[in-house]
């Protein structure tokens, strides 16, 4: 498995992965994403032709805490989970983190998404609270 920076024509086959996170994106969306990338990285694990993982990390300086990184997203085939791909695509993300001195990474991860949650421990990430997400569409 080969982790390297994601390209436009990965488009589709990022695409299919994020179905499987429960997120239908048109490939053009995200072809177009992975074009203007501004201050985020997109990983990809790939075998071959064949992507198997995606991870995308931003940067994220909250107000009152400062600089650090945020895990936009992390997806493995099904058919390849608990390869060790996942953690090859997070020890991605948190090099380039590094290499921008952030000195954390968070993320937010769905409540019913258990074995994630056991793979983020497992790499050393703790939950430091509960709550809830709010949104409205402008």
């Amino acid at each position: 498995v080969n982790v390297r920076a994601a390209r436009p024509e990965d488009a589709q086959q990022i695409a299919r992965l994020t179905l499987q996170l429960g997120y239908d994106v048109r490939q053009e969306v995200i072809a177009e994403s992975l074009r203007r990338r501004g201050s985020r990285e997109v990983f990809v694990a790939a075998t071959g032709e064949r992507i198997v993982g995606w991870t995308a990390v931003s940067m994220h300086e909250p107000f009152v805490e400062g600089p650090g990184a945020h895990l936009d997203g992390l997806v493995v085939d099904e058919s390849v989970r608990s390869s060790g791909i996942g953690g090859k695509l997070l020890a991605a993300a948190e090099a380039w983190a590094r290499e921008r001195d952030c000195k954390e990474m968070c993320l937010h991860s769905n409540v019913v998404r258990d074995r994630a949650h056991a793979f983020y421990r497992r790499h050393g990430y703790d939950t430091v609270k509960a709550q809830y997400y709010f949104r409205k569409l402008l």
